[in-house]
């Protein structure tokens, strides 16, 4: 489905992104895991077409990134995005303006779901809140691949159980997830595949049970060996 082939992301003389070379297969959860810093907020733009690779190509069903593949690839930043004027009810108008497979009835039953004021302004909202509009308008939308930043910062354990069950919900076996985080622990039993960045390079990747298999520890371990021990490469 993704095809992400030798993409550097260079900004000035810093390197965000150096020679990363992936695949994502239809269907597969991927936690996309490192520190700040680490190249996937970047990565993940990159792919839903908001940057472009300095050197290397991103292909999605075969097409190269660019206007046609943003209309099947849902992203959901880190950064708040909304206009001051805008309430939940006007996100919700502005994604059904873009995007032609958004579902307005669905987002609204989500908000719904969630108690939240579809007329309330989202600058009043806790960051909390806001974090779960963020998530009701992504997954209104019908998109093949939905990539999430950090979907899991600056909310409470028990939006987080909520968060984690949403993705589990909609991860199908037509629609892939790319989810990055640094809380390794909450999604380990959710993830089929695994990748570790490091300052913008691929420490590690491959199915979280071959990793497992093949070094014999978790997610969770693998995780404190990369980033507390100076790191592993390879590819699993």
């Amino acid at each position: 489905m993704l095809e992400i082939t030798h993409v550097t992301k260079q900004y000035g003389s810093r390197i965000a992104v150096s020679d990363v070379t992936l695949n994502v297969e239809q269907g597969r959860l991927v936690a996309l895991l490192g520190p700040n810093g680490s190249g996937k907020t970047t990565l993940m733009k990159m792919i839903a077409g908001l940057v472009s690779p300095t050197s290397g190509e991103i292909a999605f069903d075969g097409e190269k990134i660019g206007p046609s593949t943003k209309r099947r690839i849902a992203y959901m930043p880190t950064e708040a995005y909304f206009y001051n004027y805008m309430s939940a009810l006007d996100a919700g108008r502005y994604y059904r303006d873009f995007f032609e497979d958004f579902s307005m009835e669905r987002y609204l039953r989500a908000l719904e779901d969630e108690r939240l004021d579809a007329k309330a302004k989202i600058r009043t909202m806790s960051s909390g809140m806001v974090a779960k509009v963020k998530l009701a308008l992504t997954f209104a939308r019908d998109s093949k691949l939905i990539m999430l930043d950090e979907p899991l910062n600056g909310i409470d354990i028990i939006a987080r159980e909520r968060t984690l069950a949403l993705i589990g919900k909609h991860h199908t076996p037509e629609r892939s997830l790319i989810v990055s985080s640094h809380l390794v622990d909450e999604l380990e039993a959710m993830i089929d595949d695994a990748v570790f960045m490091q300052n913008g390079v691929v420490a590690l990747a491959g199915s979280a049970q071959r990793i497992r298999e093949q070094y014999g520890v978790g997610i969770v371990e693998m995780y404190r060996r990369i980033y507390g021990e100076g790191g592993v490469k390879g590819h699993a």
